[in-house]
């Protein structure tokens, strides 16, 4: 009686883990981190293109300049690098940016210790 009431403790914990950690991994799916060269800029659509992928923004999203002081979106043109935080919006089928990071160059793995927001 005590070995299948262990037995069945056992299994019960094993699928919890399981599932907890597949529900974690869903979830870092749908985020976005990247660093590309600004394509193009929409001020009017609040769309902006880097590497040829496209992000919308909204009043939550925040700018910052290499050293994360918050920035206007007027200061965002064509031709500079940035380094985005996102989501995947399913429902609306887009890319939405939640923080925008502007870059005085690309940022090699060797460099990116000097800035914290990058992983």
């Amino acid at each position: 009686m005590k070995k299948r009431f262990i037995y069945n403790g056992v299994i019960l914990l094993i699928l919890s883990i399981v599932i907890i950690s597949s529900l974690t991994f869903a979830s870092d799916r749908d985020r976005i981190k990247m660093q590309g060269i600004v394509m193009e800029v929409d001020l009017k659509k609040n769309m902006i293109v880097v590497n040829e992928r496209m992000f919308a923004w909204d009043p939550n999203t925040i700018f910052y300049n290499e050293k994360g002081s918050p920035l206007t979106v007027d200061k965002l043109r064509a031709k500079t690098w940035v380094y985005i935080e996102g989501m995947r919006d399913n429902v609306k089928k887009r890319l939405v940016a939640e923080k925008i990071y502007m870059l005085p160059k690309y940022i090699d793995e060797k460099e990116k210790h000097l800035y914290p927001f990058m992983e």
